[in-house]
């Protein structure tokens, strides 16, 4: 029988879980893949949450990863509401559509009501995450960027059922993945793993339709 554990991230797990998110992401949302070096930088940023920063070991071995970073809502008198927003998450190629994933996600949830967050939010392919409870952002009124707005990628979990009561609610995200922006800079930290070839992949205009789509009524 493997042995599963789900533990906190250590400092001296650092380049094994940007190795892993290299490989996960690798091609899938885009050419390559940028989101190992948010992992690199996500951590030194204001809102990274350590205490939801878990990794999943197979024998000893770290084949998953979930981290999160705080986020917010503001409701339409100016109200705030302090929240989650999960990822990146990512299970190593191999271990994949073995239901890793969905551990990652219940344990860090768990975690996450006992320090008191109710609304998690992510911004992802729903098809990966509607069956752990995540809805489209229409249905619980969570604009982004303008009100109205409803991107068909953006998806609410209240982790406590009515969190968001009926209110209409504008979704305000970190800013630690602005770092990705800076392309050189995402250049120079890959080049520091082993050579990779980046390519096009079905799953990068399935993506594309879905970040750039919205739900309307």
């Amino acid at each position: 029988m493997a042995e599963l554990t789900i533990r906190l991230e250590r400092k001296k797990d650092y380049r094994k879980v940007e190795e892993l998110t290299r490989e996960a992401f690798w091609n899938v949302y885009k050419p390559g893949a940028d989101e190992h070096y948010y992992v690199h930088m996500m951590r030194e940023h204001p809102d990274f949450i350590p205490l939801l920063d878990y990794v999943l070991e197979l024998d000893g071995r770290i084949v998953g990863s979930i981290m999160y970073t705080k986020a917010r809502l503001e409701d339409e008198q100016g109200e705030t509401k302090e929240i989650i927003s999960l990822g990146p998450l990512c299970v190593a190629p191999e271990f994949q559509r073995k239901k890793l994933g969905k551990l990652l996600i219940e344990h860090s949830f768990d975690t996450a009501r006992a320090m008191g967050y109710d609304v998690n939010i992510n911004f992802g392919n729903p098809g990966n995450y509607v069956s752990r409870g995540f809805v489209s952002c229409r249905k619980k009124n969570v604009s982004y960027m303008v009100k109205g707005n409803f991107p068909t990628a953006l998806l609410v979990c209240e982790l406590v059922p009515g969190a968001l009561d009926g209110r209409s609610w504008m979704y305000v995200p970190s800013t630690a993945a602005d770092c990705c922006e800076d392309t050189a800079a995402v250049e120079a930290f890959d080049r520091t793993f082993p050579p990779k070839e980046k390519a096009w992949r079905p799953s990068q205009e399935e993506f594309y339709i879905y970040s750039h789509s919205s739900v309307v009524r």
